[in-house]
C-alpha cells in the first residue's frame, strides 16, 4: 500500500518493524490452504449441501482492514478480529490473502483460513507463528489495535460449508412422493490437525450459529491442552448442543485423568472417532500435508468415498 498518512489517528502496520522483509524462506505460513483437494470430491445434487455453496461464495478484491482487537489464542498463536471495509461476507471454511508492505515497497503476501462464520461483522483470524515465518511473527507478536492491513478475498469455493435448509429438503422429499430419506441432509466430519482448526471452527460455529440440525462431529488432534485452539468455545458447544460432538486426541500431554494416552491418530483411533461410511457423511479433513494424507487415505481404507472427502492441508509432516 505505500506509505500511509495518518491524519485518523490509526497506526500504519510496519511489517517485523523493519525497512524491508526479507525473502521469503522455507515453507509458506502455517495455515489452512492454498491448496484445496477439489478433484477429490463430486457432490450430487440431492444430497450436498457443499455442492450448493459453490454458487454462492461471495466475490473476491483487495480490501483495507483495520485491525480491531487481538487477544492471545495459545502460547504461539493469536486470534485477530478485523474490520474489512467493502467485505462482501464470506462462507464458513473460506480463506483470504494478507499483504503486508514494508516502508520501501517490498511486500509479503500469506494465505490465512477466516476462522468466523460469516455472520457478523468482523473478520476474525487465528494465526500460529512460525518461528522462521516471515509473516506469522509480526502478527502474532507486534501487531496492534489500529493497524491496517491489506487482505484479498474471501477465498475459496470448495472447502465451505452453509446451514441447511431443511424445510425445503422436507418439502422436496414430500414432492417426491415421500423420499425425504433420499433428500436428508447428510451428516458431516470435521477432522483437524493443530492450527488446521481454523476452517472447521468456523463450520461449527456457522452450524451452531444457525440451529442447524445436521449431524455434526468434529475429531481435533492436537499436541496438549495448552495448544488447543478455540478451546472455550468448543467445549461450550458440544455442552450445548445435540447435534455437535467433539472427540479430541493429544498427541504429546493429556489432560490430568485423561481417559487415553497421548500419542498420534492411529487408522484404529480414526475409525472408532469418526462417523462411519454406511452414513455417508460429508468429511473435511484439515492440517498439515502428511496428516491429511494419513486421514485421507485411512477414511478411504475405511469405506469412505473420495468424493466426498474435502481436504486442504499446509507444509510440514
Amino acid at each position: 500500500m505505500g506509505a500511509r498518512t495518518r491524519d485518523d489517528g490509526r497506526r500504519r502496520a510496519r511489517v517485523l518493524g523493519a525497512e524491508r522483509l526479507p525473502p521469503p524462506r522455507g515453507p509458506v505460513e502455517g495455515r489452512a490452504l492454498l491448496v484445496s483437494d477439489a478433484s477429490t470430491a463430486t457432490a450430487t445434487t440431492a444430497t450436498s449441501e457443499p455442492a450448493r455453496a459453490l454458487a454462492a461464495v461471495p466475490r473476491a478484491g483487495w480490501h483495507v482492514a483495520t485491525v480491531a482487537a487481538t487477544r492471545r489464542e495459545t502460547a504461539n498463536a493469536a486470534r485477530l478480529e478485523l474490520e474489512v471495509d467493502g467485505w462482501p461476507g464470506n462462507a464458513a471454511g473460506q480463506h483470504l490473502d494478507l499483504r503486508l508492505t514494508a516502508p520501501d515497497g517490498y511486500t509479503a503476501t500469506r494465505s490465512y483460513s477466516i476462522a468466523s462464520s460469516g455472520s457478523g461483522t468482523r473478520v476474525v483470524l487465528a494465526v500460529d507463528r512460525l518461528p522462521d515465518g516471515e509473516v506469522s511473527p509480526f502478527l502474532v507478536n507486534e501487531v496492534r489495535v489500529g493497524d491496517r492491513l491489506e487482505v484479498h478475498g474471501p477465498l475459496g469455493a470448495f472447502f465451505v460449508w452453509r446451514p441447511v435448509d431443511h424445510g425445503a429438503l422436507r418439502s422436496a422429499g414430500d414432492g417426491a412422493g415421500g423420499a425425504a430419506s433420499a433428500l436428508r441432509a447428510r451428516p458431516v466430519q470435521l477432522i483437524a490437525g493443530g492450527s488446521g482448526i481454523v476452517p472447521l471452527f468456523a463450520m461449527a460455529t456457522a452450524h451452531a450459529e444457525a440451529r442447524d440440525l445436521t449431524p455434526f462431529r468434529m475429531l481435533y488432534s492436537v499436541r496438549t491442552p495448552d495448544d488447543l485452539f478455540f478451546a472455550e468455545e468448543l467445549m461450550a458447544l458440544a455442552a450445548t448442543s445435540d447435534d455437535f460432538r467433539l472427540d479430541l486426541v493429544y498427541t504429546r500431554r493429556t489432560p490430568d485423568g485423561w481417559p487415553n494416552p497421548a500419542g498420534r491418530v492411529t487408522r484404529e483411533a480414526l475409525e472408532g472417532a469418526v462417523l462411519p461410511a454406511t452414513e455417508r457423511p460429508i468429511v473435511y479433513v484439515c492440517g498439515s500435508t502428511g496428516f491429511v494424507e494419513r486421514v485421507a487415505s485411512w477414511l478411504i481404507e475405511l469405506g469412505h468415498d473420495a468424493r466426498d472427502i474435502r481436504t486442504e492441508r499446509f507444509g510440514g509432516i
